[in-house]
């Protein structure tokens, strides 16, 4: 299943750690604290747990979207949609 890990993060050593956990995870960074990549339903939740252990719950907000092929292709990409030195020819391959 596709998911999207949306964040905002206050401080810079909690926000290094969520994207390293993202990038362990396996999925794609496309923007500054935007990823996007295939998780099963297990590897959603080990990473909701490795996040939820890093940030602090009062100041920060991680947002897991978990969403179908078919939905993700009705997404409609506007302006600058994906960080162009971010995103590789491998992930625009995956992905669109």
């Amino acid at each position: 299943m596709l998911v999207w890990v949306v964040y905002d993060i206050v401080e810079n050593k909690i926000r290094s750690k969520v994207g390293k956990a993202c990038l362990n995870a396996g999925i794609y960074r496309v923007q500054k604290s935007v990823f996007l990549g295939d998780l099963n339903r297990n590897e959603i939740d080990e990473l909701s747990l490795k996040i939820e252990d890093i940030i602090d719950e009062e100041v920060d907000s991680v947002y897991i979207f978990p969403m179908c092929r078919d939905d993700f292709l009705k997404v409609k990409l506007l302006g600058q949609a994906f960080d162009k030195k971010m995103v590789t020819d491998e992930i625009r391959e995956k992905f669109f």
